[in-house]
């Protein structure tokens, strides 16, 4: 089976308007038309730069779910990871997600640099910028056994903040 990457994601949702502002508001995301006639209580996002069909499919399931308990008292998915191009974008990512109330954490991983946020259900996940490959270095590649603080600042001025991110590695060279 050879996957090439993640094309969609299916999350089940309390409020499907409050989810969508959420996704479209704070990431970008946009509506995509192809909810199937009669049907209630879907609704399908792409991503503002992707070429998939959707990325990400939410499906209402009522006010009185209650949060996603995955990891803490129940079996799930921990977190879904989008990839961003640059830094700058992961540094205004971040400031919208601290402006919702929806940064939950930053991680330097070595060759990735990671943002954590939770949706309004409590599901979480990583938006993460991946170093280029031909910029990768003994001490990023030795940093992946650790989790570090990340400093956006200064892997900006270590990379650039218009530095395309993953070339060579999730991306062709």
């Amino acid at each position: 089976m050879g996957i090439h990457r993640l094309n969609h994601a299916v999350l089940y949702v309390s409020n499907l308007e409050r989810s969508v502002a959420f996704y479209r508001d704070v990431l970008g995301f946009r509506p995509v038309a192809m909810t199937p006639d009669g049907f209630r209580g879907a609704a399908f996002l792409q991503a503002a730069d992707s070429t998939n069909d959707h990325d990400l499919g939410l499906f209402e399931i009522g006010a009185a779910a209650g949060r996603s308990q995955a990891g803490r008292a129940t079996v799930g998915l921990y977190h879904l990871a989008w990839e961003l191009d640059t830094l700058d974008e992961l540094a205004a990512t971040a400031e919208r997600l601290a402006a919702a109330g929806a940064l939950v954490g930053t991680s330097d991983h070595g060759t990735t640099k990671s943002l954590y946020g939770q949706d309004p259900d409590g599901l979480e996940f990583e938006i993460v910028w991946i170093i280029p490959a031909d910029l990768l270095d003994d001490d990023a590649l030795a940093a992946r056994k650790r989790i570090g603080r990340l400093d956006i600042d200064k892997e900006r001025r270590r990379y650039g903040g218009q530095t395309r991110g993953g070339v060579g590695i999730s991306l062709p060279a």
